[in-house]
């Protein structure tokens, strides 16, 4: 055992002897290792903040377990009629309803289990005295806050992620599957729809169906200094599906009347391929449509419609804003959570549970209601999706100045 000692110490100090010629030789390496040094997570995190970590992330999947574990058996309790009637089989239940009602519904509740994560071990922490040992050892509420904003970082992180890519096309499965196995009827036509589709270009269709991807009373009105230019009607239009790019349509028993002046060119014929600018999804309007489109999707959608002078956009806007402002909302319930809970209270925990659930609810309420202002009250919606965290920022602010010291 010695001599493999020697051989160890041996090769430690041709390390160090290596590492410090190379060093010299190469100064920059050595500004290279303090700023990595610097970087390093450890020199951030001690053995304080990985157990406040471990015990707040611990808690949060604890809490999303429980509550969505019940919350899946009262559905599948109330949706089983339904299955059964409809013949669901058990992999689309498993994997295309619940496979993602889970995200969903766990990403939507977020703020209240953040809340319930950090009121539960908190006030246990305060009730085993282990917050007035770490006070007393020196640590501040703003030293102790650091493991739980680290904390909240990576589940405003997850959230953002959740909310943006994937739960929207969960989404869409999830949808699917409640129009065939729980009679949830999808939007599948629309009646008057008008829309512009390039500058001084407006379509407008009487009638479409989605399902068969076809419109009828279809028109299309050019303009040029507020004066019609050019006006095409067809009695068909049909998307076409296997195209290789999109807004590629089809019409048919269509005319084209061209305006010159006092002069007029018409045109006719049975069938005609032709590209406008509108495809599906902005003929047909159905309800929670923007849950269904990632972030790049809306912005994409967003920045489609209005370049067209559509107005019918705010809901989409307050669901993107909305998608960012909520993964802010667990650093502000965080700060109340600690700052109600950090005190130790012979009533125990029972009390910040309650306070807890009402403001979470009171969040998610807020959430709902601040939406509804932005599409009925002409509010922006980025201040719509906002509200609620400026409201509840404001509460925190004073629940943080009121904490113990």
């Amino acid at each position: 055992m010695s001599k493999v000692k020697e051989i160890v110490d041996k090769v430690k100090k041709l390390i160090n002897h290596f590492g410090q010629r190379v060093i010299a030789r190469f100064p920059v390496l050595k500004k290279v290792g303090h700023l990595l040094q610097m970087l390093s997570p450890s020199r951030y995190i001690g053995i304080l903040d990985w157990y406040i970590i471990k015990k707040f992330i611990g808690t949060y999947i604890y809490a999303i377990l429980l509550i969505i574990s019940i919350a899946i058996v009262f559905d599948f309790n109330e949706n089983l009629s339904k299955f059964t009637q409809y013949h669901a089989p058990w992999r689309a239940i498993i994997f295309d309803y619940y496979a993602n009602f889970v995200p969903y519904y766990s990403n939507l509740f977020s703020p209240l289990f953040v809340f319930i994560a950090v009121i539960f071990f908190t006030s246990k922490l305060a009730g085993n005295s282990e917050i007035i040992s770490m006070m007393a050892a020196g640590v501040s509420i703003r030293r102790l806050m650091r493991p739980y904003m680290i904390s909240c970082v990576l589940i405003a992180g997850l959230t953002f992620y959740l909310n943006s890519f994937v739960i929207p096309h969960g989404t869409v499965i999830r949808q699917n599957f409640e129009s065939l196995y729980r009679n949830s009827k999808k939007n599948t036509s629309a009646e008057n729809v008008q829309l512009f589709v390039a500058k001084n270009t407006t379509a407008y269709i009487q009638h479409y169906d989605d399902q068969y991807k076809r419109g009828y009373g279809f028109s299309l009105v050019k303009t040029k200094n507020k004066k019609i230019v050019s006006h095409m009607t067809a009695m068909e239009i049909q998307y076409d599906t296997v195209a290789d790019t999109k807004y590629h349509w089809k019409v048919s028993n269509w005319k084209i009347r061209t305006l010159k002046g006092l002069k007029e060119h018409i045109q006719s014929g049975a069938s005609k391929d032709t590209v406008l600018l509108m495809e599906p999804t902005d003929l047909v309007y159905s309800k929670g449509q923007q849950e269904t489109f990632t972030s790049p999707e809306l912005l994409n959608y967003i920045s489609k419609q209005t370049s067209r002078g559509s107005g019918n956009v705010v809901q989409y806007e307050v669901e993107f804003h909305k998608r960012i402002a909520m993964s802010f909302s667990s650093f502000i319930l965080t700060i109340i959570g600690l700052s109600l809970s950090s005190r130790k209270r012979k009533g125990g925990m029972g009390l910040y549970l309650g306070i807890g659930l009402a403001l979470s609810f009171g969040y998610i309420m807020l959430q709902t209601v601040s939406a509804t202002f932005a599409i009925k009250d002409d509010t922006p919606p980025i201040l719509a999706a906002w509200i609620p965290n400026i409201i509840f920022a404001i509460i925190a602010y004073f629940c943080y100045r009121h904490a113990p010291s």
